[in-house]
């Protein structure tokens, strides 16, 4: 079997590249140099010419609450080309299996908790990164369309926040956690008195260590079809612990990991974005998956990584 992982470099790419080089299994790559997958010709002539059995579509424009708020058209319309040309391609060349990546940003940002598939477009969305998550949508409806319309083996799956080896440590551009754990490690370095973190602390998130998520594509890959899904009246799964934990808690985590005694601060003048959002992964797990790392032993496996190869 031949597999291209669209970014591969990535948080979410890269863990794949390590899962599924312990499988029998032929692995496909292009740098960006090589491969513009915003380039709509570009995208469909590679596939054409190198005839993957599967696609993994883990390439996007990712970022934190500052990111998507500041740069939202580059959100918007980059994550749109990119999965329109590789959704449209893959039917096009008649790919045998597609599995695109989302966020679960895409639900309504009131959804009652846990967040069951079902509640996609039932009300309006976190607007600090709307156009992000319109765009995954986007993609989540043209694989359920493209099932529906060609029967396309084309799945979708809604990953909870990730984290965990060649994650982004940008100061403003990176998510939560990956954000902090280079703040803490700064002001332990530097002997600084506090450190400050945006919001009040309540918002509550659920995170997942990244390999977990490759864990659970390798699994998806191998047991789940498209008619699995859809068949259930849902557009996608969702791929997560269940587990939720407030950013108060989450600093303080982080805080133990890297060894930082100074005091933690709260901005509530600065956006908490959703208050809560943890997913109901009870699809996924009845299919047969479930994750395997915990916070704690995740932050230390993501912290050793930074100091090994960022540092």
């Amino acid at each position: 079997m031949k597999i291209f992982i669209a970014g591969h470099t990535g948080l979410v790419g890269s863990a794949v590249k390590r899962r599924l080089e312990k499988e029998d299994v032929s692995l496909l790559f292009a740098v960006r140099d090589q491969l513009d997958l915003t380039d709509q010709k570009a995208t469909n002539l590679f596939l054409k010419a190198h005839r993957p059995d599967v696609v993994i579509d883990a390439a996007a424009k990712v970022g934190g609450i500052y990111a998507n708020n500041a740069y939202r058209a580059d959100f918007i319309y980059e994550n749109l080309q990119i999965q329109n040309n590789i959704i449209h391609s893959c039917f096009k060349h008649g790919i045998k299996k597609l599995i695109f990546l989302g966020s679960a940003c895409i639900y309504p940002k009131f959804a009652k908790q846990p967040i069951k598939e079902e509640y996609l477009l039932t009300a309006p969305l976190e607007p600090s990164n709307e156009p992000y998550a319109i765009s995954k949508i986007a993609g989540i409806k043209m694989c359920e369309s493209y099932h529906r319309q060609h029967g396309c083996d084309f799945i979708s799956l809604m990953p909870t926040n990730q984290y965990g080896p060649g994650d982004n440590f940008h100061p403003e551009n990176s998510h939560v956690l990956p954000g902090l754990l280079r703040r803490f490690h700064h002001a332990k370095v530097n002997n600084l008195s506090s450190v400050e973190v945006w919001g009040t602390g309540n918002a509550k998130r659920e995170f997942q260590y990244i390999d977990d998520l490759a864990d659970a594509i390798a699994f998806v890959l191998e047991n789940v079809t498209a008619s699995d899904i859809y068949n259930q009246g849902v557009s996608h799964l969702n791929i997560g612990t269940g587990e939720e934990c407030s950013i108060r808690d989450l600093a303080g985590k982080i805080a133990d990991t890297v060894g930082y005694t100074g005091e933690i601060t709260f901005q509530p003048n600065k956006p908490d974005g959703t208050l809560r959002r943890v997913g109901d992964n009870s699809r996924i797990n009845n299919l047969g998956w479930k994750h395997t790392c915990n916070l704690n032993e995740g932050l230390i496996a993501t912290y050793e990584w930074y100091k090994n190869h960022l540092l």
